[in-house]
């Protein structure tokens, strides 16, 4: 396994090895201790699958009570994956991170808890599935517009199918400070 830094700290690209032959081919995508020594220590404890079609774009979302760390993988189709700090008093806070992730370039983004996490379809259809530290706590859910200005996201569809609730989640500074995380975590 591969394990690349980006420019927003703890949010890491993992490309995993590929056993590849006439019949196929064979991934790990997860080993705790692999996992670990590149300095993601906490437990996965849930996992969530997703389908959507082309255009579709779900987030930015985040959880401020019971956040959750998140391993984002495509199986089918195509995606471009987002991770924004929101962690105050980061250096790269309200800055953002973006990678296609696909079936075929297999490649893995981890997201720990601290940034708000989106993704969307730029395949026919695209499944995607996603490994969580922590269990989805509906009261402590929140989010952040796709387009907010300031953050300003180069994503590749300009008109996205959205949920009501993403079309109008607030703007990063309409988000009161307890709504945000801080930095250090714990701080």
């Amino acid at each position: 396994m591969k394990v690349e830094t980006t420019p927003l700290e703890g949010v890491l690209l993992i490309s995993p090895r590929v056993f590849e032959d006439a019949r196929g081919f064979f991934i790990e995508t997860y080993h705790a201790d692999r996992f670990r020594e590149h300095g993601m220590t906490l437990p996965f404890v849930q996992d969530n699958h997703s389908a959507s079609v082309r255009g579709t774009l779900r987030g930015l979302h985040y959880q401020i009570e019971r956040p959750q760390g998140k391993l984002v993988r495509a199986i089918i189709g195509e995606i471009f994956d987002v991770a924004v700090d929101i962690r105050r008093g980061s250096p790269t806070f309200g800055k953002w991170y973006g990678v296609t992730l696909s079936a075929e370039n297999r490649l893995q983004l981890y997201v720990p808890p601290g940034f708000a996490h989106g993704f969307c379809v730029t395949s026919g259809r695209a499944e995607v599935i996603y490994k969580c530290t922590d269990i989805y706590h509906p009261g402590g859910e929140r989010g952040i517009r796709w387009n907010d200005p300031d953050i300003g996201i180069v994503w590749p569809v300009a008109d996205p199918l959205l949920s009501d609730k993403d079309r109008n989640a607030p703007l990063l500074t309409q988000l009161a400070p307890g709504d945000l995380f801080r930095f250090p975590q714990g701080a």
